[in-house]
């Protein structure tokens, strides 16, 4: 039963996907160009069913698309759907650029 729940949680949610470090490596991979599973798996260096299950998150979330090619599966970003995490990042820009505003003060010895 928790597995079910996680792996319910993780396929709702975009940030859940994006917060493991292997899809995000399949994302980055998948950035420059299609590719089938077989070089998501050499690029990964996981298992061919451990690629196979983050692309079953990624593909659940929209971030990637899948289409067949004989018999082969090719995979593609689909980046509309990390818009999400961007505007959600965004926000926080002016909180950053503010703190770093005041380092630069505080280093150049200024209040």
């Amino acid at each position: 039963m928790l597995s079910f729940m996680s792996r319910m949680l993780s396929t709702e949610d975009v940030f859940h996907a994006v917060a493991d470090k292997n899809r995000r490596a399949l994302l980055d991979f998948l950035a420059a160009g299609e590719a089938p599973v077989s070089s998501l798996v050499d690029h990964a260096g996981l298992s061919y069913s451990a690629v196979s299950q983050h692309l079953a998150v990624l593909l659940e979330v929209g971030l990637v698309r899948r289409r067949q090619n004989g018999r082969q599966r090719i995979y593609r970003l689909e980046p509309g759907a990390l818009r999400e995490v961007h505007d959600w990042t965004a926000t926080y820009e002016k909180f950053w650029r503010s703190k770093i505003s005041k380092l630069k003060d505080v280093l150049k010895g200024r209040k």
